[in-house]
Order: structure tokens, then C-alpha cells, then sequence
């Protein structure tokens, strides 16, 4: 197809991020608050631009071609620069945010870190919006490559140089139980293998304490999976199962469950824990003060758990 025209309008990217993001075009016209025909003209625009279809209709759903799912990383990335030049303050003021940043949590961090941080970035930037995502190990890169996730916070994890981190502390683990139980005055390595367990698995991988604890020719017998922390101490507070926790995450369960601490009868060096964010986020003022209050909260959270 020839094309009259070299020049892009750079809004039709918008409109390609939002069908792409959610699925088609009646859910990107209300994100982006258009007429679904406006959307639509918008795409055959773009089509004829890029001489790509971009996406194929499959039951509701529009399906990104080939073409379209090599570029997007780049394109949601220069989106979210564009954005956040936009908003750029000739003197930064936090006070003066608009913008919605994504964090990539586990369970156990979103109870015990998400009331710290909201109290120490609310009286500042009050117009600012947190989003807490479950980020798979393996697309921990990408999603921050692609802008659609800021800053994560997870164990030591494999990614490129492109990926900036900080070590933030180490966390050791501890196991609770319900306040009765028989090895609730004392707990000890037999006792420990020989009992009925309670993990939690929230993707489905493999529990990464079993696996440790396998390579020392050591193995507990896991009655019951779950895909929640909360869900697994309530389930440990009402029966014999045991459950393995980070030291800080069983102190702030024990405030509100029926259970008791005790130290693991293994010893297990402590796991660090890092923050992840893209080289390309390293200098942006917002990220930057950002990226400062959530390593200040989860550090506040976990410290004094260490103690």
C-alpha cells in the first residue's frame, strides 16, 4: 500500500496502546473517553501508515499482529516519557503530581509497607496514584522495560544491565502456628519436618523453601497450597499446619491472628531483598522522589522486624 503521507500523528499511538493494553476497541474508547467510531478511525489511520493490520479480530477480542507486539515496548515506553515530560516542573514539586505510579509487590509487602508509604507520599502528593501488581519473576524486565510497571520489589532476580537495583535489607524466616499448638513452647528441626505444612504458591511456582530445603536432603510435608499469605495464617491459626514466613510479615500477622512465632529450626541464611527500576527512570525527578519513599517505607516495615 503506498502511502501519501511519512508523517505520524503521534496521538494515534495513544489509541494504539489502549486497544492493545485492553482488548479492543469499545474498552479503548471509554478509557481514552472517544466514540468507538472516532477509535476506529483512528486505527485505520495508523494501518495506513504502517502498512500492518495491527490487529485480528478473534471472538471479541482484537489480537495484536506481530508487528504490533515487537513495537509496543518501545512505543508504551516513549508514551509514559512523553507523559511524564508533560508534567515535568521547572522546580519539582511533589505537591503538583498527577500521575499513577505501578509497584510490583508480593502480598506479604502490600500489608506490611502499603500503610507507610501512603502516609509518608500523602501529605506530600496528594494527587499522586499507587497501583500494587503480582509481577512474574521472568517478567520483571519486560514489564519495566515497557513502562508498565515503575519500580519492583522481590528477591534477587535475573535481568539485564538496563535494569538499575538497590539492596534494601535481609529478611530472615520464622514459622507460626496457632497459639495451642504442641510445638508452640518449642520447636525443633524433627518437629518441624515431621509436621503437616501450609504454603503458599501465588503463581504456581515452585515454592523456592522446598526447593532449598531439598538440595540439603530435607523435606516437609506440604498438606495444603495456597495463593495468599493471609489466607495460609488463617488457615494455620484454625489448625496444625505450620507456616513459614518472612520474620516481619509473622510479627504483623501475630497483631491480628491467634498464633505464635518461633524461629525455623534450620539454619538458613538470610534472603536479600532488592529494588528493581529501568536505567531509563533513574534521573526522572518523579520516579526518583518516588522510588526514595518506597525504599524508605519498606525498610521502616522490615527493620525493626529484624530486631
Amino acid at each position: 500500500m503506498e502511502r501519501s503521507d511519512s508523517r505520524i500523528d503521534l496521538n494515534l499511538f495513544r489509541v494504539l496502546d489502549a486497544i492493545y493494553s485492553h482488548g479492543g476497541v469499545s474498552a479503548a474508547a471509554r478509557v481514552l473517553h472517544l466514540t468507538q467510531p472516532a477509535v476506529t478511525h483512528a486505527l485505520q489511520r495508523l494501518r495506513d501508515q504502517l502498512g500492518d493490520p495491527l490487529f485480528v479480530r478473534q471472538g471479541n477480542r482484537l489480537l495484536p499482529t506481530e508487528k504490533v507486539r515487537t513495537m509496543m515496548p518501545a512505543v508504551q515506553l516513549h508514551l509514559k516519557g512523553l507523559h511524564a515530560s508533560a508534567y515535568a516542573q521547572p522546580h519539582f514539586d511533589a505537591a503538583q503530581l498527577e500521575l499513577e505510579f505501578g509497584i510490583g509487590l508480593r502480598d506479604i509487602l502490600e500489608s506490611i509497607a502499603l500503610p507507610t508509604l501512603l502516609a509518608r507520599i500523602g501529605e506530600h502528593a496528594p494527587k499522586l496514584r499507587v497501583a500494587s501488581r503480582r509481577i512474574a519473576a521472568d517478567e520483571v524486565e519486560r514489564a519495566l522495560g515497557a513502562g508498565s510497571i515503575d519500580l519492583v520489589i522481590d528477591r534477587p532476580l535475573r535481568a539485564g544491565a538496563r535494569i538499575l537495583r538497590q539492596h534494601l535489607l535481609d529478611e530472615s524466616l520464622v514459622v507460626v502456628m496457632r497459639a495451642g499448638h504442641p510445638c508452640a513452647a518449642q520447636l525443633r528441626r524433627g518437629d518441624y519436618l515431621g509436621a503437616r505444612h501450609v504454603a503458599v504458591s501465588p503463581l504456581g511456582e515452585a515454592n523456592a523453601l522446598d526447593t532449598l530445603l531439598g538440595q540439603n536432603g530435607m523435606f516437609r510435608q506440604v498438606r495444603l497450597v495456597c495463593q495468599h499469605y493471609f489466607a495460609a495464617a488463617e488457615i494455620a491459626a484454625g489448625t496444625e499446619l505450620l507456616l513459614t514466613v518472612p520474620r516481619s510479615y509473622a510479627n504483623h500477622l501475630a497483631g491480628l491472628l491467634p498464633l505464635a512465632v518461633r524461629p525455623l529450626p534450620i539454619r538458613l541464611k538470610a534472603f536479600p531483598i532488592f529494588a528493581y527500576w529501568h536505567q531509563s527512570k533513574h534521573d526522572d525527578r518523579a520516579h526518583a522522589w518516588f522510588r526514595q519513599r518506597v525504599i524508605q517505607a519498606i525498610t521502616a516495615a522490615i527493620a525493626p522486624a529484624r530486631r
